[in-house]
């Protein structure tokens, strides 16, 4: 099977708040289909948190997971989707230790968190991409007829996450103060909206 590298094309909330899903958007990146996979909000907070560069005040599991690899000199160099089962994917993580190549099986949400801890390639095959994947064109063209279906936002994920409080009206002190206090707490949903604000104001 043809190997077919991947990188993250979107982050986006559900369409439901019961169950806290959130769809991780995989798109080619020498191509134009996406493979949309559906992660739980922690592993989509994990992901966006390194995307949105945002370190939390105390390390996370997957911040765990690196740190543990670091220190004992193993480093992941790739991360492959190899098989989709009955709607769900399933990935093996690749890992070098003492030039030993070591394969490790994994949620597919968990292994996309770590990826984008240790900038490592994501891959998948021909296979899964044809069986999952969406053409980008064929996505847009849905859409005009589709509108009510679609969620309420394509932005990344930290756009969506959390209250959509307006802070368009405090001063970039108070934005600032209020981002370290939600780093502190470990608000990371409120903490990218802050910054994210922040960022509009400095721009």
């Amino acid at each position: 099977m043809q190997k077919i590298e991947l990188e993250i094309a979107g982050l986006t909330s559900g369409h439901t708040s019961k169950n806290a899903s959130y769809t991780l958007v995989l798109g080619e990146k020498n191509g134009d289909k996406r493979i949309p996979v559906v992660i739980g909000a922690y592993e989509a907070q994990a992901i966006a948190l390194v995307l949105e560069n945002i370190k939390p005040q105390r390390p996370l599991t997957h911040d765990l997971f690196k740190s543990f690899a670091e220190e004992f000199s193993v480093e992941i160099i790739e991360v492959y989707i190899s098989d989709l089962v009955e709607g769900v994917f399933y990935s093996r993580i690749k890992c070098l230790k003492d030039g030993v190549v070591h394969e490790i099986d994994a949620r597919t949400s968990d292994a996309i968190a770590l990826a984008v801890r240790f900038n490592c390639p994501i891959f998948t095959n021909d296979s899964i991409m044809n069986a999952a994947g969406i053409n980008l064109e064929e996505e847009e063209e849905a859409s005009e007829f589709d509108e009510p279906e679609r969620p309420d936002s394509d932005d990344d994920l930290l756009s969506n996450i959390g209250e959509s409080t307006d802070y368009s009206r405090l001063s970039l002190e108070e934005l600032e103060s209020l981002l370290s206090e939600a780093i502190q707490s470990e608000d990371y949903n409120k903490a990218a909206i802050l910054r994210d604000e922040i960022n509009r104001r400095k721009d």
